[in-house]
């Protein structure tokens, strides 16, 4: 498939959530006279099957339950602190892919690395999340960071923050990233629609569902567009295709089919050296191009085949099994920055050539029932959860000619400089696990005990410059959660929680030597608060956090594990719909990091600010117009782990707009509005600017 006529292929299914009908009145005083200052709100209407149903559509801000848990309880009695940020905040905020529609949550960094269409790779709690992202409770895999999947076809992200080992295997300690896909539906809804936007930005998209009887639908989603950078000479071309199918085999059986295929043509903006961000203005210097128009190139494929199957047993217990098969391959050359010479204006720079074979096959299934004894109530959840992936890699790194940046020549292919530098991964890696879950009820508490045993073997052979090294070892680990929670009248839950994780690692070193897992634990409390007035939900939570064997890389694939790191925050959000079409969602984390053994003993962590916050205000009016206005704060930062690169924090200004009439639907969004430059990320190695002002128009028809 060219990339001219990359078209749209995948799909989702959910079962429709919760509801909130809108306006709030004045009562009446007790004598009938005038009024009383008491407020009487209006009625809140809860689907049943969307209470208890996570991969349900959304309506609005909040959702009571989620997939990443593994559990129908209730978010608010959940003793670990969750998230979900729904398709209507992604619609309204104007977010086009799953870092974007992360910038409003608590603990996360959502672009540590500043805008980059190839992947998606926020923070979570001050530690990366490159393998602790999920897509409808499966893992996605990948060496180098999880692929990005298009946010058209998704319907809610959701975000379980702290170690989550025990529901989820190898991973990191900051937690989970889980996206869920949009299911078919028992109903007809349809929309259409085209955008545009800045620096040549065009898209198409459709999402189409049909009930076919009372127990059979199928939803067809699809996307085809073209997306720029400020750097005018990086485009990406994406087709996205989605088919889902719901049979409802019997009242007491549900499958799901979830087929998907994506092609896009992603490159990322290669980095600026340090000493150029001091001796350039940063308007100019964020759209200077250090790579080349005839060298560059990407071809990315990823397909998807999954199956859910959700069974009712006789005895009021349930089975859950989830399958997922994903080829994911690419095709990559892209331009990486050396140092600036001494003349001020040449920049040095080399060439990622990297060629892909992936394959992961993903299958959980579980057994949940509850068991009254001792006059408590259990929910018990017994899983096994399975993985197997494989992967054919091969990167090379080739020093290739400079560039000047008053007065760069582009046009003729680079001239390479020196040697090439190759390294290749052909490994195949396995997951087995088992875990228990026992969520108790008794009176007002709520407790939550969780154990897990994983095991990890990886087999295969890296390649370091030449000599071959066996990437031959297996890991084995048990880890565990405890929580508790006590639910008062007033909506307030208090909790507290311990839990452990641990990570595999992928691969080797230069000299071919395989990594130990890291291992961490976290303390946490917390309270959150749901109202029973209105529709609203909030979080506070405190905790300590620490990880061991950390491993670091030099940016050329050259790792390290430095010892432990530790982390700990508060972190406060909240949303609440204030009635006469008012809705606020505001976050902020304070995030102490500390290095604690090695070289670098007694700094801070790279990349992970003290200070992140947001606040997202947004009014609807009666005569089909809407408007939010959003505010995000990313604090001082470093961007080595010896803590002498510091990049300054940046405040942005969002802004979104629509109106609705009839079936039609004109939205503008607006991120960066006052278009600040700014220095998203550095590191040793070089620099990346965030992205400018970026607007974004869409007109949509729904029938």
């Amino acid at each position: 498939m060219t990339a001219t006529f990359r078209a749209p292929l995948l799909a989702g299914a959910s079962i429709i959530a919760l509801t909130a009908a809108a306006w709030g009145q004045t009562a009446p005083s007790a004598d009938g006279t005038g009024t009383a200052d008491t407020i009487v709100l209006d009625t809140v209407v809860i689907d049943a099957n969307a209470s208890t149903d996570p991969t349900a559509p959304t309506s609005g801000y909040v959702v009571p339950t989620s997939q990443v848990t593994k559990s129908s309880t209730p978010l608010v009695e959940t003793s670990q602190s969750v998230s979900v940020v729904t398709v209507d905040q992604i619609r309204d905020q104007g977010a086009q892919t799953l870092s974007q529609a992360l910038k409003y949550s608590a603990g996360v960094l959502s672009e540590p690395y500043g805008s980059d269409p190839r992947f998606d790779g926020p923070l979570l709690r001050g530690f990366g999340a490159d393998e602790g992202q999920f897509l409808n409770g499966l893992r996605h895999m990948r060496k180098f960071s999880a692929p990005a999947y298009e946010l058209y076809g998704i319907e809610r992200v959701e975000v379980l923050r702290g170690p989550s080992s025990a529901l989820y295997g190898s991973g990191a300690p900051g937690g989970v990233i889980n996206e869920v896909q949009k299911h078919a539906q028992l109903e007809d809804f349809s929309e259409a629609g085209a955008g545009f936007g800045s620096h040549d930005d065009a898209e198409v998209f459709f999402d189409v569902n049909r009930q076919v009887s009372d127990r059979f639908a199928y939803r067809l989603t699809g996307v085809g567009k073209q997306t720029a950078e400020q750097i005018e000479e990086l485009t990406n071309e994406r087709g996205y295709f989605a088919g889902a199918f719901r049979y409802d085999v019997s009242d007491a059986t549900q499958i799901d089919v979830l087929l998907s295929y994506q092609d896009d043509s992603p490159i990322s903006p290669a980095r600026v050296p340090f000493a150029l961000t001091e001796l350039v203005d940063a308007e100019d210097l964020r759209e200077f191009y250090v790579g080349e128009p005839s060298d560059d190139e990407s071809d990315r494929r990823m397909a998807n085949v999954g199956i859910e199957v959700r069974h009712d047993l006789d005895n009021g217990w349930r089975l859950r099994q989830g399958f997922r098969y994903q080829k994911f391959d690419w095709d990559y050359v892209g331009f990486y920055v050396g140092a600036l010479e001494a003349d001020g204006v040449t920049v040095n720079r080399g060439k990622i050539i990297q060629a892909e074979d992936n394959a992961t096959v993903n299958l959980d299934t579980r057994l949940s029932g509850t068991i009254d004894a001792g006059g408590a109530s259990h929910d018990v959840t017994v899983g096994v959860d399975m993985l197997a992936y494989d992967t054919d890699t091969t990167t090379t790194f080739q020093g290739v000619n400079p560039i000047r940046v008053d007065d760069p020549d582009y046009g003729t292919p680079t001239t390479d400089v020196g040697g090439p530098l190759t390294t290749a991964d052909d490994l195949s890696r396995s997951h087995v696990g088992v875990y228990a879950v026992d969520e108790i009820s008794w009176g007002d508490w709520r407790s939550t005990l969780a154990l897990r045993h994983d095991r990890v073997e990886q087999d295969g052979t890296l390649y370091r410059y030449g000599p071959a090294y066996s990437a031959d070892r297996t890991d084995s680990a048990t880890t565990g959660r405890v929580g508790l929670s006590y639910v008062t009248a007033q909506g307030f839950v208090p909790y507290a929680s311990y839990a452990t994780s641990f990570e595999a690692q992928i691969g080797g070193d230069y000299a071919g030597n395989t990594l130990e897992p890291t291992r961490g634990k976290q303390v946490e409390l917390g309270v959150k608060y749901q109202p029973a007035a209105f529709d609203g939900y909030f979080t506070a939570a405190v905790f300590d956090l620490r990880q061991t064997d950390v491993t670091v890389s030099d940016g050329l694939g050259q790792l390290s594990q430095i010892g432990e790191v530790w982390s700990r925050s508060v972190e406060l959000e909240g949303t609440a719909n204030l009635g006469h079409g008012w809705l606020v969602r505001g976050a902020y984390s304070y995030n102490d990091t500390e290095v604690k053994e090695g070289p670098f003993a007694g700094n801070r962590v790279v990349n992970v600010p003290l200070h992140n916050a947001s606040l997202w205000v947004k009014k609807a009016w009666d005569n089909g117009f809407d408007a939010g206005v959003g505010l995000r704060h990313v604090g001082d930062r470093f961007g080595d782990d010896g803590n002498t690169v510091e990049v300054e924090g940046e405040t942005l200004v969002d802004a979104g707009v629509a109106y609705e009439r009839g079936n039609v639907v004109g939205s503008l969004n607006v991120t960066n509005i006052t278009d600040k430059a700014y220095v998203a990320n550095c590191n040793p190695f070089g620099c990346n600017y965030g992205e400018g002002r970026d607007v974004q128009a869409r007109l949509t028809w729904r029938w």
